[in-house]
């Protein structure tokens, strides 16, 4: 096939081997995350068998295990595998804007992670949040777009790795395939939300140690020769290695035109990657009030780091040793193929550290892949569950029934996943073109989204037909220039960079102009106390509104008898409302979204005045959300000027990088992988220590009291 590796002639470990490694990997985490929710059910009273705990952690995650989920889940094998492939296409300008193209989607994640608390404490999903505003149609319109992005976001990187695994391996690409997301099925059906956040962590642990240890000792190898000898062999070979739109050529200089073409697209796309996906949405539902922010904020710095210093020393010394005997493919050189496949990296592992280097790789590869696919799983499996089970299928549905149909789903979302796997690689798809066609599918709901939040005036209409309308705006362009400029199009002519940006911009700007447009032609504003009529999807009751550190603490056991066959409405907590919460100077004249049942024991909190309705927060908690809104804005933009403007802007000239300036640029990127390490690894442990400790605790003493009932029945 056309967009895989030949490997009849080169493989660099063994199919079985590669077999062993992925199944014995996927049972190894199933085991530890079936001990996991054991230890989480007996000893922190969180079960996974309740819906708010399966889709939403219980709202309880703190702030170290939050940045080392969101660091985790945005860890896709792009910012390690492609971007060293990129790098060695385009030169070092790569991975900083790779790096500038992560993080600061993080940072708006958080502001609106935390305006979510404040408009929609009780939300499950963002298209929850959509219903009520925009109702059945609206509803409908964005759980498409959801589970598009979610869909191909997910199955593109399956069928990267597979891609991978045949060619580092020989493995069929099909059998690959399948046994990427079986383990992470099973798992993630039992543990739910929290159960992928414990991965998570693990996850980001061994491929953080990997990362870092493939930077060193690729840069301290003897055929590299530190710093300065990756440097003095990047110039001397830089004839061979001449790069067209790079200032004279050059491997070193941050002026590249195509480097910077491609930041752009990687942007679009990333950004769409985060707010359409529903996962980073649940992720931030489910921390307490003082994490979010916190959380988003750490992962969106230490990612930065990951595709700098990896990328940089990779895709550099593969310049440096791909003309060498060392090199796998040597005398051939590396195809286009190889490059669009990612093999870059395995390819110079091999060479550089050998065998052992590979099963790191191996074990680097299946941590990428399993963080996003658990991550998407959750998202699409409470889509299903909940938006669509619940609220039109089975409208009474009991906790129980939920939390059955997320297992199922779960399941569902597994099988469909890796058809689509299959179907994109058999379609002749790689990595480059998933890359410029994934912002075009996925930009035009941005925008339209974060208006659900922020903008009181967007109507239904515009919300419904602006990111379709965008959609078709940015395919027309993305077809059109590619036929202008190629003159036909096909997988080849659309893998160029021009029309896919051309297409990004389409795609992204378009909606806000008829988002516009159409609020204004017919204008009315929104209540925003509307969104306080969304419930807890177990129908527990609201915590008391001074506690401030999470939204529900409560034992969902304790009501749990009462309530079975409600159809539970939450009665708002009676309390003091600020007046920032309700400053819409109309109110709107109808509610769209009624429920299909009342409460037999309480009245039904949609029965209830919008003027009756109040926050479930109290004051002091809103204010201090307030803050951190204010906050996550200053840090957002605080990303923006930095990683867009003030750093490599300056840099955009004639200039090739100096000796010592390449050595302290090399050493400050593998600083900033340490500090990652501190941030999203060492921090959680220290930030959950209690949690630790009572589990801990809790085994010790159970394993005594079993040791105590052994010992007598001999």
């Amino acid at each position: 096939m056309s967009n895989t590796v030949d490997t009849s002639k080169l493989a660099l470990i063994s199919q079985g081997a590669a077999y062993g490694l992925l199944i014995g990997l996927s049972v190894v985490f199933c085991g530890v995350i079936l001990i996991a929710v054991k230890v989480q059910k007996a000893y922190l009273a969180e079960d996974s068998g309740k819906s708010e705990m399966f889709m939403v952690a219980n709202r309880s995650v703190g702030r170290g295990l939050c940045a080392s989920a969101v660091f985790s889940s945005w860890m896709w094998i792009n910012e390690t595998v492609l971007c060293a492939a990129m790098t060695y296409r385009y030169g070092l300008a790569v991975p900083l804007w790779w790096g500038s193209g992560l993080c600061f989607q993080i940072a708006l994640m958080a502001a609106l992670g935390v305006m979510a608390k404040i408009r929609v404490p009780y939300a499950h999903t963002s298209l929850e949040v959509v219903r009520m505003r925009y109702g059945k149609i609206g509803h409908l319109v964005f759980i498409v777009l959801n589970l598009v992005n979610n869909v191909f976001g997910c199955a593109s990187m399956i069928m990267t790795g597979s891609q991978l695994i045949h060619g580092v391996s020989g493995m069929h690409y099909v059998a690959a395939t399948i046994l990427v997301p079986l383990g992470v099925v099973l798992y993630t059906a039992v543990g739910g939300l929290k159960a992928t956040f414990l991965t998570d962590f693990l996850h980001t642990a061994i491929a953080l140690i990997l990362i870092i240890y493939f930077t060193i000792a690729v840069l301290t190898n003897s055929a590299i020769g530190g710093l300065g000898g990756l440097y003095d062999k990047v110039i001397a070979t830089a004839a061979d290695n001449y790069i067209p739109n790079n200032y004279q050529g050059s491997l070193l200089t941050f002026k590249s035109k195509d480097a910077i073409i491609w930041g752009l697209i990687l942007k679009f796309g990333n950004l769409a990657l985060v707010v359409m996906d529903t996962a980073f949405w649940q992720k931030s539902f489910a921390t307490e009030v003082k994490a979010t922010v916190p959380g988003y904020n750490i992962a969106a710095l230490a990612v930065f780091g990951i595709p700098w210093g990896l990328g940089t020393v990779i895709g550099l010394a593969t310049r440096a040793i791909h003309n060498t005997p060392i090199f796998p493919t040597y005398p051939g050189l590396l195809t286009a193929t190889e490059v669009s496949s990612g093999m870059v990296m395995p390819y110079t592992i091999k060479a550089l550290i050998g065998d052992k280097g590979i099963i790191g790789f191996f074990f680097l590869l299946f941590m990428a892949l399993t963080s996003t696919v658990s991550s998407s799983m959750i998202a699409v499996s409470s889509i299903l569950s909940y938006d669509i089970y619940k609220t039109y299928l089975n409208p009474k549905a009991t906790d129980k029934q939920i939390v059955g149909v997320s297992h199922l789903t779960v399941v569902i979302h597994g099988v469909f996943i890796t058809g689509i796997s299959i179907a994109l690689n058999y379609g002749g798809a790689n990595m480059t073109w998933i890359g410029y066609l994934r912002p075009i599918i996925s930009c035009p709901g941005i925008i339209p989204m974060i208006l659900t939040l922020f903008w009181s005036r967007q109507t239904r209409i515009a919300a419904i037909i602006s990111p379709v309308l965008g959609f078709f705006s940015g395919l027309a362009v993305w077809l059109a220039t590619t036929k202008y400029m190629y003159g036909h199009i096909n997988i080849t002519t659309t893998s160029n960079p021009y029309p896919a940006l051309y297409a990004a911009i389409a795609s992204f700007f378009t909606p806000s102009l008829y988002s516009v447009v159409l609020s204004l032609y017919k204008p009315y504003t929104f209540d925003w106390r509307v969104f306080l009529r969304i419930e807890l999807a177990d129908q527990a009751e609201i915590p008391s509104p001074s506690d401030t550190s999470t939204l529900n603490e409560n034992n969902e056991e304790v009501h749990a008898s009462d309530r079975k066959g409600v159809d539970g409405s939450v009665t708002p907590v009676v309390d003091s409302q600020p007046e920032s919460i309700n400053n819409d100077p109309e109110q709107i004249g109808a509610i769209s979204e009624k429920n299909n049942t009342k409460q037999t024991s309480s009245p039904s909190s949609v029965a209830i005045s919008l003027d009756d309705i109040q926050h479930p927060f109290d004051d002091e908690t809103l204010k201090e959300l307030y803050r951190w809104l204010k906050i996550a804005w200053y840090m957002f933009g605080a990303i923006v000027l930095i990683t867009f403007v003030a750093w490599p802007l300056p840099l955009y000239r004639d200039y090739i990088f100096t000796k010592s300036f390449f050595a302290g640029w090399i050493v400050v990127s593998i600083i900033w992988q340490f500090a990652a390490f501190g941030a999203v690894v060492i921090f959680p442990l220290y930030d959950g220590y209690q949690d630790i400790a009572i589990g801990a605790r809790g085994i010790w003493k159970s394993s005594k009291q079993y040791i105590s009932r052994s010992k007598k029945d001999n």
